[in-house]
């Protein structure tokens, strides 16, 4: 049975306990309303490091990757190159962004209005939050706009994804749908259509025409902004 030896130096106390649980009460009173990005950042750091000082950890992240979206749609691979950051702590950090797809994926709901790109777009973004590839999705509507389903078509590289054609038409069909909206992301690069997208996505609308299907826009998301093909001419915007 270990003793109590007077002559031992007293055990190092956490210093950093009571600024954890006050920070984790603070978090359950008010639900994050009032933390500042490098706040919230550190509360996921809290259990990725059980103990010690993690602070100084998410101002480097911070500083490194500019905003907190940026630190959670990073790649395991630049989170590892900030020192401190383990493949345990990136796995917890891209476990968010993850969480996220599947929580608002969770919240469409079928019969939302979605009549206009800008409407498409608030249903879409979420479906992108973190991914490192080029994902292709597709968002189907009735007649009168009333939302039918948001499908995930096909995923692909870094900086390329297949718009298979075949299976948008099969999924269009499957879903009785009368409209359309496309959207893919760019993970590295800028939301600007390439000559192949816009090429792929006239291809796409001529088909569905003969299927008295209106392909109302393709839209492009990258950092959490997007363009539409529309809106920038890409596809002469003819539908009235």
């Amino acid at each position: 049975m270990e003793r109590n030896d007077p002559l031992s130096p007293p055990k190092p106390k956490n210093i950093h306990g009571g600024h954890r649980k006050r920070t984790k009460q603070k978090f359950l009173e008010n639900g994050g309303d009032g933390f500042h990005d490098h706040q919230l950042l550190e509360m996921i750091l809290f259990y990725a490091h059980p103990q010690g000082d993690v602070n100084p950890l998410a101002h480097e992240l911070m500083n490194r990757f500019g905003t907190l979206n940026a630190v959670l749609e990073a790649t395991p691979e630049e989170l590892k190159q900030v020192v401190g950051v383990s493949d345990h702590t990136a796995t917890l950090l891209k476990l968010f962004p993850a969480v996220l797809r599947s929580f608002h994926g969770h919240e469409i709901k079928p019969g939302t209005p979605v009549t206009s790109t800008e409407e498409a777009a608030e249903v879409l973004r979420h479906c992108f939050v973190g991914l490192q590839v080029e994902t292709l999705y597709l968002l189907t509507t009735d007649a009168k706009g009333k939302l039918l389903a948001c499908d995930r078509i096909s995923q692909g590289s870094v900086d390329a994804v297949l718009m298979d054609q075949r299976r948008i038409v099969e999924k269009i069909i499957q879903r009785r749908a009368s409209q359309a909206y496309l959207a893919h992301c760019h993970p590295t690069g800028l939301a600007l259509a390439s000559r192949e997208d816009i090429w792929a996505t006239r291809r796409l609308r001529q088909t569905l025409e003969l299927l008295n299907v209106r392909l109302n826009d393709h839209l492009i998301f990258a950092d959490g902004d997007y363009v539409s093909m529309v809106q920038s001419g890409d596809l002469e915007a003819y539908y009235g």
